[in-house]
């Protein structure tokens, strides 16, 4: 029998419905978090989806949320952080003055394939996962990571997905499609963090 676990996902913009009902079919319970009340409920998983950081991260700040969730991530908590997620995170972007949540030892591009290959699919090997199926949405991708982050994909010399300690980042979006293996992934780190 699985332990329970209960995932927080950020629901102020983006893509986050198709987490939640992947997430939920592997067995996990979701709480979709739009506002700061909303983080009084103990999480033991955290998914950052794919969007418009830039919205997000306004939002994060307007409702009260943006302070409360980056002491969670620097405390531990466990994190999925696709696309947008992977900038909120990030240290530093090559091609933006903003900065996030800043949790994240790597430097992100945004909007990294430009407008003629703003959306592409291709098939990837991740490290401890096998060949994956990558969907690709105007995607920022990884120019550099800091000791400690360990890459876990790279497509076309571009590094498309990381772990660093409790935090997983990927530049695509895994939920898209039937292959809920990153979402397996996620829960077993979220698992053995639970103890």
């Amino acid at each position: 029998m699985m332990k329970p676990v209960t995932i927080g996902i950020l629901a102020v913009q983006g893509a986050f419905i198709e987490h939640r009902y992947m997430l939920e079919s592997l067995g996990a319970r979701c709480v979709e978090l739009r506002n700061k009340e909303n983080l009084a409920i103990p999480l033991d998983g955290l998914v950052l989806p794919g969007g418009e950081s830039t919205v997000q991260g306004r939002i994060l700040r307007d409702e009260g949320m943006f302070g409360i969730l980056q002491q969670k991530i620097r405390d531990g908590l466990p994190v999925l952080a696709t696309c947008a997620g992977l900038i909120l995170l990030a240290d530093h972007l090559s091609n933006d003055r903003a900065s996030y949540f800043q949790t994240l030892p790597v430097t992100v591009r945004r909007n990294a394939y430009g407008r003629q290959l703003g959306s592409f699919i291709t098939t990837a090997l991740v490290k401890g996962i096998g060949d994956v199926r990558m969907n690709f949405i105007r995607a920022p991708y990884i120019e550099s990571v800091e000791p400690g982050v360990d890459v876990l994909s790279v497509v076309d010399d571009h590094i498309v997905a990381v772990v660093y300690k409790n935090q997983l980042a990927l530049s695509f979006h895994p939920e898209v499609g039937q292959d809920t293996r990153i979402h397996e992934f996620f829960l077993d780190r979220v698992r053995k963090k639970k103890g």
